[in-house]
């Protein structure tokens, strides 16, 4: 049986929060999360916030966004900071680990890159995968997962019970 799940939340920096917290609550029992967390800084009320992940379980944090002036639109990420992650989580990944926490399956995976080659191989490990998405995506990750994935709630109550129940 494949343990995989999304979740979704509404409001800025609220997911990233969310699987924050889910990872660190992961840590107290003594599991090892592997993937990454975002953190986003430099949020003023006129622009867009700096991006940055936390590869799991301790660092490095990589700034995976780019300032591309204060009128830009469109995607910020930054593909080589973004290979740098997947490269770090990939290493990571090479010691045991009971969960994998992707912070946003989003563009890029729901196209075939970015971590989604790191998610496969977590489920093929036997890890329990959970993946914050969004309306866009979330189709897409369901394919993915061939529709094993089970949407949770997005408070830290539901993951931790969702996580609980299938690795009872």
């Amino acid at each position: 049986m494949m343990k995989i799940a999304y979740t979704m939340a509404h409001g800025r920096g609220k997911l990233d929060l969310l699987l924050s917290e889910f990872a660190e609550r992961l840590n107290e029992r003594g599991l090892t999360a592997r993937g990454i967390v975002q953190t986003n800084t430099g949020c003023e009320i006129d622009q867009r916030c700096d991006m940055d992940v936390r590869v799991l379980p301790n660092g490095p944090i990589i700034r995976i966004s780019q300032d591309l002036g204060k009128e830009a639109r469109g995607c910020r990420l930054d593909p080589d900071a973004m290979a740098t992650a997947i490269t770090a989580v990939s290493q990571s990944m090479e010691a045991p680990y009971d969960v994998f926490l992707l912070n946003k399956f989003g563009k890029q995976e729901a196209e075939g890159k970015g971590f989604r080659d790191l998610l496969a191989e977590a489920l093929e490990n036997g890890a329990t995968v959970i993946a914050g998405t969004n309306p866009l995506n979330a189709e897409v990750f369901e394919e993915f997962a061939g529709g094993m994935a089970t949407q949770v709630a997005p408070n830290i109550d539901d993951l931790l019970a969702w996580y609980d129940q299938v690795n009872a």
